[in-house]
């Protein structure tokens, strides 16, 4: 037993000196997922893995080459910022524990990020594929069809990112004071479900149940309800399902987020409102999901008539 006690000791030692580790434990579940992956594939790109790679040993000359590389693999300026971010991440956190000096910390931090711009990933879902995905959650008579019914209402009612809709309880929801949402970085913030949103959402606490717990739950094939939360990769199974039942292109649980966010900033022009609504730092992140300057574009463009009358009219006479 003190064998193994020992061994656990040494590998805690080693998790705790390891400023990836440190790093990724200052984050929350989310963005830990995303930059341990981020971090891996740096690893990779190194000859290791994250955990027994020698991130004090990182410096300037480094992270350079490895922005070069991660342009030459194609990667989105985006992209190769977030995996920048997370090394100077790393950076601090080694400098922290005294595995790099003050200088080294400056100098990986001082590698300039990547400039560009690519067009928003995701789409906006229109208002016939929005009624498909609910049809298609109101013909199924078990407990998921609310249920599903209810995480819709939640991602494109309310602008929430899946991980905040399965951290919710049935406390943290009132109709009279709004829903407390627990955002990226511990941030708390109201938002509000109105109409047909609140409705969905009243019908499957009504299907769940006033028990206090998680609000979204599982529900077996049965019909059961299990007194447990739903996960990240649930949500995002229950959406596509609805998307294939409704027939509708193929879209990720974000993509009712970019609905809820593009659909409020053209009918309210108030950014500031929606920035706060869907727990934005930067209202930059929130200008990203205005579609206002595309449709103008889009009406600029229109006003050029090319007097073409196809090969079948021509062909007539």
């Amino acid at each position: 037993m003190s064998a193994v006690l020992a061994a656990r000791d040494v590998e805690l030692t080693q998790a705790e000196r390891n400023p990836a580790l440190i790093y990724l434990a200052s984050l929350s579940a989310t963005g830990r997922r995303s930059m341990a992956s981020r971090l891996a594939r740096v690893a990779r790109m190194l000859g290791t893995n994250l955990r027994e790679m020698d991130w004090a040993t990182l410096r300037f000359e480094h992270v350079t080459a490895i922005r070069s590389r991660l342009r030459e693999e194609g990667l989105s300026s985006s992209s190769v910022n977030c995996t920048l971010a997370a090394l100077r991440g790393v950076a601090r956190a080694a400098w922290s524990v005294g595995l790099m000096t003050a200088e080294e910390r400056a100098r990986v931090e001082s590698v300039g990020a990547v400039r560009g711009f690519r067009l928003a990933p995701g789409r906006a879902l229109n208002q016939g594929e929005i009624a498909a995905l609910l049809d298609a959650c109101a013909a199924d008579t078990s407990a998921a069809g609310p249920r599903d019914a209810a995480v819709i209402a939640l991602l494109l009612g309310g602008g929430l990112r899946r991980s905040e809709a399965v951290a919710l309880s049935l406390a943290d929801y009132s109709p009279e004071t709004g829903l407390k949402v627990r955002g990226k970085g511990d941030k708390e913030r109201l938002t509000y479900l109105e109409g047909g949103a609140a409705l969905a959402l009243n019908d499957w606490i009504t299907v769940r149940g006033d028990w206090p717990g998680p609000l979204l739950c599982p529900v077996r094939k049965g019909g059961m309800v299990e007194r447990r939360a739903m996960t990240d990769q649930a949500i995002y199974g229950a959406l596509v399902k609805r998307a294939t039942l409704g027939r509708i292109a193929r879209l990720s649980p974000h993509d009712l987020r970019r609905t809820f966010a593009s659909e409020l900033i053209d009918a309210s022009g108030d950014l500031s409102a929606v920035q706060q609504l869907l727990g934005h730092s930067n209202i930059a992140t929130t200008t990203r999901y205005d579609r206002r300057p595309e449709q103008s574009k889009r009406r600029v463009a229109g006003m050029l008539h090319l007097p073409y009358r196809g090969r079948a009219k021509l062909e007539a006479k």
